[in-house]
């Protein structure tokens, strides 16, 4: 059951994390390579008004998710629209993006590193008191608690509205075929800006949780991050709202079955091959569909 718990709690914060970054990937053909650096600036952002102002964490979670969403907006506007106009086809644009993503991850890294000189900061100055729940021989934290219902209840809210709602039938369609979505009369870019914003809404709540989790986190966490939350993506599927949930939970159980019968120092190489296989039996991905097109 401590296992179990594990795995739920570990798997609850990449899935927040892979999420936003599915959305924007599987409907306006976004992959943003900076996702990770929302991540990580949003949690910095807290740290810094924390320094400031003692808040409780219903406070620090709005400042890590108005951060990440008006960060995620600013990079969509100034930089991923600009490569969109300018771009010939979309297989350029695709690349230019994903390169201009790694670019602009950058600059958020660099602050955070030289106001911290690269060392851990954390969420420790807030009101809010992490506690140890003993039931049995079962403990949890109560951000773990915290962690599992708003990863959960924050998906299946997602899914629903991505399946049910008008805009999400909006979303699917642009990423069916985007052109055509248009000629619907859709608006592509005011639907990208909401996708952006709520995709880095969930990376700044991912990363606040995240170091309520483990005390601390560097400015490099984010980097990690990313390529698992890469790895999920492509694992349960692109555009598929189960298939991020399955990745996620899968990655979280592989990465702590290993942890408990090795050393540890095996966990990235035994997960992201388990991965690797999965690929080459269906690159789609688990949740993936195959992709048909007509001439």
């Amino acid at each position: 059951m401590q296992e179990l718990l594990s795995v739920i709690s570990l798997g609850s914060i990449y899935l927040l994390f892979a999420l936003g970054l599915s959305l924007t990937w599987g409907t306006i053909d976004i992959l943003n390579f900076a996702h990770g650096a929302i991540f990580m600036f949003a949690t910095f952002t807290a740290y810094l008004v924390l320094g400031s102002v003692q808040l409780p964490i219903l406070g620090v979670v709005l400042v890590g998710v108005l951060v990440g969403a008006l960060l995620s907006l600013l990079i969509q506007v100034l930089a991923f629209e600009q490569i969109l106009k300018r771009a010939r086809t979309k297989r350029s644009a695709e690349m230019q993006i994903l390169i201009g993503g790694i670019g602009i991850a950058t600059i958020p890294l660099a602050i955070a590193q030289r106001q911290t000189k690269s060392n851990p900061f954390g969420l420790s100055e807030s009101s809010f008191d992490v506690n140890v729940w003993q039931f049995g021989d079962v403990r949890i934290t109560n951000v773990a608690v915290l962690t599992i219902v708003i990863g959960i209840a924050l998906w299946a809210v997602t899914a629903l509205w991505f399946r049910r709602s008008k805009h999400g039938l909006a979303l699917r369609s642009i990423g069916v075929d985007s052109e055509v979505a248009s000629l619907m009369g859709i608006n592509r870019r005011q639907l990208a800006l909401v996708t952006m914003a709520v995709s880095g809404g969930m990376a700044g709540l991912a990363g606040v949780l995240f170091t309520y989790t483990l005390g601390a986190i560097t400015p490099e966490s984010g980097d990690i991050l990313l390529i698992k939350a890469f790895a999920i993506v492509i694992l349960g599927g692109v555009g598929s709202m189960l298939g991020v949930a399955f990745g996620a939970f899968a990655l979280a159980a592989v990465e702590t079955w290993v942890l408990l019968n090795t050393s540890g120092s095996w966990t990235d190489a035994v997960a992201f091959g388990l991965i690797f296989l999965v690929l080459l039996v269906r690159p789609s991905g688990v949740f993936g569909r195959k992709e048909v097109r007509r001439a």
